[in-house]
């Protein structure tokens, strides 16, 4: 029987190997892959995975199939961050500011009245944007709300009375501000603030005295005081701390001359209100509800606001 034999050690007939590349360089050389497309990926592509090391496009390909993390009332996560908060004192401090360089007189910072004259006194600025229902002016002029300065009831929930009043209302700010932002985000805690702002101003414009001038963040503040109430209940968590603290500061509304008393309780009831859209929103159109419920407060916030001026100038 004839055998035949081929050459040894002919290597030309099989193919020959290489070394794998990074699919980004290829004059990388790399033993490394993609555990999710299996392609070669250079030290500098690699990006830490659950288990092995993926490449820049499938990391940006699972960040955009996975939902962004929302809170319990549907609102973004970014409020743990509390920016909204701070973007608020900030505006706070700068309109303070400002309306210390509008005061010729001096008594911006202190002086005037209220707490021993610490309260501050009015400034051209206050006495633009503060809300005032109708009056007539040194300078002859008649202005308010009634006379078509609407701005007021929004500007003046940014102004304030001297160093005190605003540091007042900014420790509030801070302290609640940044429990209700991480609990509904951004978006929601800015829509409350606002919302429970204009209440406040527009409870002024009702019950107040058209000559008398009311600003302060004061009237957002004491809706952040029923929110927090509110939402804290709709979670299940213990409101005992913050019971005393509210009943406190309405003693202070009732008894310290110098004080909106309907600013305060006009903020607290739409506040309350608004938290209760918010906290209490059906789950599949959370965020349709929540948007139709903040929409209908403040029409009806415009409404009786339009109301009140026909009865001032009728």
């Amino acid at each position: 029987m004839t055998e035949r034999s081929g050459q040894a050690g002919d290597a030309t007939e099989g193919p020959v190997p290489t070394t794998p590349v990074c699919y980004r360089h290829p004059d990388r050389e790399t033993y490394i892959r993609c555990t999710r497309c299996d392609r070669p990926i250079c030290p500098e592509c690699m990006r830490d995975a659950s288990v092995g090391h993926q490449c820049p496009e499938c990391v940006a390909e699972g960040r955009r199939s996975v939902r962004p993390a929302r809170t319990a009332f549907g609102g973004g996560a970014a409020g743990r961050q509390g920016y909204v908060t701070k973007a608020l004192i900030a505006l706070n401090v700068l309109v303070m500011l400002l309306s210390i360089a509008s005061d010729r007189g001096g008594d911006a910072a202190a002086g005037g009245s209220g707490f021993g004259g610490l309260m501050g006194g009015s400034t051209p600025l206050t006495n633009w944007g503060a809300v005032l229902g109708q009056a007539m002016f040194p300078d002859g002029t008649v202005g308010g709300v009634a006379e078509g300065q609407w701005y007021r009831l929004v500007t003046a929930m940014f102004l304030h009375y001297g160093l005190v009043h605003l540091l007042l209302n900014m420790w509030a700010l801070w302290v609640l501000g940044r429990t209700l932002e991480a609990v509904l985000g951004p978006l929601r805690f800015l829509a409350l603030y606002l919302i429970a702002g204009l209440g406040g101003n527009v409870a002024v414009y009702l019950f107040s005295a058209p000559n008398q001038p009311a600003v302060g963040a004061s009237t957002a503040i004491f809706g952040l005081f029923a929110a927090i109430f509110v939402i804290m209940r709709r979670l299940g968590r213990d409101t005992s701390a913050i019971v005393p603290i509210l009943v406190i500061n309405l003693i202070f509304t009732f008894t310290v001359p110098g004080i909106s008393v309907a600013g305060h309780l006009g903020g607290l009831v739409v506040g309350a209100m608004m938290a209760l859209v918010l906290a209490y929103a059906p789950r599949m159109r959370r965020t349709v509800f929540q948007a139709a419920g903040g929409a209908i407060l403040l029409v009806a916030l415009i409404g009786l606001a339009v109301v009140r001026t026909a009865a001032l100038l009728g």
